[in-house]
Parts: structure tokens; C-alpha cells; sequence
């Protein structure tokens, strides 16, 4: 039997599992999808090890498998955690919104002004501190609350590594979007890659699906399993 053949033939005697497949490649490419987070630029909202939901049709529906919106949805708010790709070298990418167009943004020593006015913080402790990797939490390092859009979060400092802590002000394109690391020291984010177009976003992070530990053998994190990202 040629190839071709024994394809049609796997095809037609598995179509109940194949359509299932393809119905989840379609929805997970334009309503919903999780990612695997492996960086610590999101500390200490998101850690290491953390698989977060992500509602992919927030911003808009997509046509499965392309970028091209068929509805143009809600539009990203400050505050908000995004995923995106890249416009620097098209990684998928996951910060917080900063700033929507036109917005200026300043920062002055790792404290944020929007349009003028600066953000409120203070000092906190924070619990995610328990679930970083030993080699962050072995830094110099201490957390505020930042209070963005009407909505507090926490933000890391790690005061000893080298980092652009200050810069602007700048104003947010039309059709752009301003996005940092709650890491704010140790985040690859618009401080560098630039402004990210409305079209690049993919969606909003909403939840930790679960959690796994890869300093211990991958060991679930059961405090951060079905958590709200904030």
C-alpha cells in the first residue's frame, strides 16, 4: 500500500480523534491556550515553573493560525499582564501593560510616572517569595506595591544588577503599547525591544493553571495551582 493510501486510511478509520485534535489546535490557537513561563522577568507575580492561562480572545478573535483579528475585542488596559510576540526578534513574551497610546511614560529610579503623575508605592513583603528560585532569592532583592489602573501589584527590585531604572519621558504610539516586567531589574521588556504594536498582542494572562518546581524534581507547587494573577 503506497503512503498516500495508508494515510487516507489511518485518516478515515480515526476521524472522531483527528477531528478532536484539530478542534483543539483551533481553539487554542484563536479562544484560549496556557504557556510555560520560564523566566523570572514577571517575579513575583509569575514564577519560574509557572503554566498560566491565557484568554486569547480578550483583545479580539482571531482566524485560527494567522494574526489577522476577525472582531477587534476589548483593547489592552494598563495594568493588565499580556502575552505577545516580540517586535524585536518575535519570541512570545509575557509583562504587564504599562502604557495604551498615547500615554507618557517616565520612570526615575524605578518609580513610574503616567502622564505626569507618579505612581503610588510602598514597601511590602511579599509570599511568591517562597516559590523563587534560590539563586533570586539569594540576591539582593525587595519588593513595593505599585498601584497601576486602580489596581496594586506587587513589583521586585534587585538593587545591585545593572539596569535601566531611568528613562523618558516617552510617548506611546497610536496603536502601540508600553510593557514591563514586574521584575522591574532583570526584564527584557519596551525599555529595550521598543513600543509593542496592537497587533502583536496575543492575549491576557489571567490565572497559574499550575505550578512546578524545578528545583525539586519539578515538585507541584500546590499554593500556586488555579491562583489569579493580579
Amino acid at each position: 500500500m503506497k503512503p498516500l493510501q495508508r494515510f487516507f486510511r489511518f485518516a478515515g478509520e480515526n476521524r472522531g480523534f483527528l477531528a478532536f485534535i484539530l478542534l483543539m489546535l483551533v481553539f487554542r490557537s484563536a479562544a484560549a491556550d496556557w504557556m510555560v513561563v520560564p523566566t523570572g522577568s514577571m517575579n513575583p507575580t509569575i514564577v519560574e515553573g509557572d503554566r498560566i492561562l491565557v484568554n486569547k480572545a480578550a483583545y479580539g478573535i482571531r482566524i485560527p493560525f494567522t494574526t489577522a483579528h476577525i472582531t477587534r475585542g476589548s483593547d489592552p488596559q494598563r495594568g493588565d499582564i499580556a502575552t505577545f510576540t516580540s517586535p524585536a526578534d518575535g519570541k512570545n513574551l509575557v509583562k504587564r501593560v504599562i502604557g495604551i497610546p498615547g500615554d507618557i511614560i517616565e520612570m526615575r529610579d524605578d518609580r513610574l510616572f503616567v502622564n505626569g503623575r507618579a505612581l503610588n508605592y510602598r514597601a511590602v513583603d511579599d509570599p511568591a517569595d517562597a516559590s523563587l528560585l534560590s539563586t533570586t532569592r539569594a540576591k539582593k532583592h525587595g519588593y513595593l506595591r505599585e498601584t497601576l489602573g486602580g489596581k496594586a501589584h506587587s513589583i521586585m527590585l534587585l538593587s545591585e544588577r545593572y539596569a535601566m531604572r531611568s528613562f523618558g519621558p516617552v510617548t506611546v504610539p497610536a496603536d502601540h503599547y508600553f510593557m514591563m516586567g514586574d521584575n522591574r531589574d532583570d526584564s527584557f521588556d519596551s525599555r529595550y525591544i521598543g513600543f509593542v504594536p496592537r497587533g502583536n498582542i496575543l492575549g491576557r494572562a489571567f490565572k497559574v493553571a499550575y505550578s512546578l518546581d524545578p528545583e525539586h524534581w519539578y515538585r507541584p507547587r500546590t499554593d500556586r495551582m488555579m491562583s489569579p494573577l493580579r
